[in-house]
């Protein structure tokens, strides 16, 4: 597959988003640009066969009806609750508080499409994660948005709260209540403003695409259904706590 004017072919792509996140360097969007989403995928797929095992799947959209995005989560960036990050990785230090769902079961490419129900069998658990927003963009504020897709939608790690059997309800976030708290002030505290509540759609979406992309969804791999709080951006230093509903707080420090 080749890649749109101007911008790198998928395996180059991948090569450079690589040596970005190893060495510290940058890379201009415009080397990322692509003609179409699938070119985006294939990036993504590019840059997971150089850093390692998929650990779990980002799903967002930015509205209901809006068809969804996706990337793969490599699995050394899935952190506990409690992490340090310090050093020059992190730079934009951009915060989400998300649910999270753990899957107990395969969902394997098959020719029937996947239903809410059989995704809803194959949750195991449910928990709450903080993503944290990085880039390997040089221009990352005006980049493309199939540069940002390429460069696995900004994800630089996720760290993980603790799990609790899962419950057919965490699929609504429309009443989901979230808070995020910096040094011990609230810095958001949100009821229901997640951009697209419907999160056991998402998944659906998602098992369908990931089937269709070929690996499909695996036993073990943690899927993050988008923002509850919005993205804020903390400073170096910062300790970092988030609650969602009923779930046990997670947090982090830089």
């Amino acid at each position: 597959m080749s890649a749109a004017a101007g911008g790198l072919a998928p395996a180059s792509a991948a090569h450079a988003l690589h040596l970005a996140r190893r060495e510290g360097r940058r890379v201009p969007s415009a080397l990322l640009q692509t003609a179409s989403r699938a070119e985006a995928y294939a990036i993504q797929d590019a840059t997971l066969a150089a850093i390692g095992p998929v650990g779990g799947w980002k799903v967002g959209a930015r509205a209901p009806g809006q068809e969804p995005t996706c990337a793969p989560l490599p699995a050394e960036g899935l952190l506990p609750g409690g992490v340090r990050l310090q050093g020059p990785a992190w730079r934009l230090r951009g915060i989400e508080a998300e649910v999270g769902f753990q899957l107990g079961a395969d969902l394997p490419p098959r020719a029937a499409p996947y239903t809410l129900a059989d995704v809803a069998g194959a949750v195991e658990s449910v928990l709450p994660v903080i993503e944290v927003v990085e880039t390997r963009l040089a221009d990352w504020f005006g980049a493309h948005a199939n540069a940002l897709l390429a460069d696995l939608l900004s994800h630089g790690a996720l760290v993980l709260g603790q799990r609790q059997p899962f419950a057919p309800a965490w699929f609504d976030l429309q009443r989901a209540e979230a808070a995020l708290h910096f040094d011990g002030q609230t810095v958001a505290h949100t009821v229901g403003e997640h951009p697209s509540p419907d999160a056991g759609a998402l998944l659906v979406w998602l098992a369908n695409h990931c089937a269709a992309r070929g690996g499909g969804l695996k036993a073990g791999q943690i899927v993050t259904s988008g923002s509850c709080t919005g993205m804020l951006f903390a400073s170096a230093g910062t300790a970092v706590r988030v609650e969602i509903g009923e779930l046990a707080p997670v947090a982090l420090s830089f």
